[in-house]
């Protein structure tokens, strides 16, 4: 049996168990992540939330995706059929398919390689193409007006994005996101995490991926107080399900990013305690727990304050730090704190 996983069969049977198991991960996070979400706004509110299907409403979310699937799929008469049909496939599978570089553990990775953070960029911009997608192809001022949003303001945050990693890409001399969290393995910590070199930029990284992912209070794409629902509006059952499913899959994929890059990844935060998988899990958890009280408690931006906030103050501002970082990792400034590829971490 052990010579049946070296043959070709075998390895190929390997690769498509670490698929499902990621994907199953991922699918199966989906559920309490919604459940999460409605639970921490309903605590906001001073409401109760799902406590109905299920031990404390934790079967809620599945009765609501069960819902959506024995809907009827109703499309437009004016809507190009193929490419709304499209539109939310690709959105969900783009938002899967970036997990496929992102590690648990040091050797939990189910594609480990050396430009990981190009991967993750590469595909996470393409998931605009099926917000306008959507937006075009359902033939509706509404939802075309919202894909418009939704592109500007995906483009507008992405720069400010890569900016932000181009310095934690300098410190660390690597884009590989094992070896970024190798970098931060020092013998302070929480201390030893990039955080705390970095502190401005992980409140920009913060808010950038808020705006990135068209969450509260920047979901101006879908905002029902000017465009119904945005490009979802003309969308029922399993496709709206999937759109749904793609925006909360690329927002737990941004608490990953903030996990590796800014906080140690699967690293423990006291010395001494073993390292693994739950530390990453727990940091994931905690970031899509900011991310849902920002939901609960901040108004919605208007259109001109979310693009010039994007453009005026976090493009110059992460504009400065890359050069900053580049001149302190040359010259070791901060006692090497910049330059963990020459000290070793």
């Amino acid at each position: 049996m052990a010579d049946f996983f070296t043959t070709p069969g075998g390895i190929a049977v390997l690769i498509l168990a670490q698929v499902l198991a990621v994907v199953a991960f991922v699918m199966i996070s989906l559920l309490f992540l919604v459940y999460g979400d409605r639970k921490i706004w309903a605590a906001v509110q001073m409401r109760r939330g799902p406590n109905v299907v299920g031990a404390y409403g934790l079967l809620q979310t599945v009765a609501d995706a069960l819902k959506y699937v024995v809907k009827e799929i109703v499309v437009p008469a004016g809507a190009d059929k193929t490419v709304f049909m499209l539109a939310p496939m690709t959105s969900f599978v783009l938002a899967i398919l970036a997990w496929a570089v992102i590690p648990f553990n040091e050797t939990w990775v189910l594609s480990d390689i050396n430009v990981a953070i190009l991967f993750v960029f590469a595909v996470s911009s393409l998931e605009v193409y099926g917000v306008i997608m959507g937006g075009w192809a359902s033939n509706s001022k509404y939802p075309f007006l919202g894909s418009l949003r939704s592109a500007a303001q995906m483009i507008s945050y992405e720069v400010s994005l890569g900016l932000i990693i181009i310095g934690i890409i300098i410190s660390a001399g690597s884009m590989n996101f094992g070896q970024i969290v190798a970098s931060q393995d020092g013998g302070y910590g929480f201390f030893s995490w990039y955080w705390l070199p970095h502190l401005p930029m992980v409140f920009l990284f913060f808010i950038s991926a808020l705006a990135e992912t068209n969450r509260p209070p920047f979901d101006l794409p879908e905002a029902e107080s000017e465009l119904v629902a945005g490009y979802q509006v003309e969308y029922s059952s399993t496709p709206f399900l999937l759109f749904m499913a793609g925006e909360y899959i690329a927002i737990f994929l941004m608490c990953a990013l903030m996990s590796l890059l800014f906080f140690g990844g699967w690293l423990s935060p006291i010395p001494g305690l073993p390292d693994g998988a739950l530390w990453m899990v727990a940091k994931m958890a905690f970031f899509f727990f900011l991310f849902a009280m920002v939901k609960a408690i901040t108004p919605r931006y208007r259109y001109d304050q979310l693009m010039r906030i994007g453009w005026k103050v976090f493009l110059p501002l992460s504009l400065f730090w890359v050069v900053f970082v580049s001149f302190a990792a040359k010259f070791d400034w901060f006692w090497g704190a910049y330059a963990r590829w020459t000290v070793g971490g």
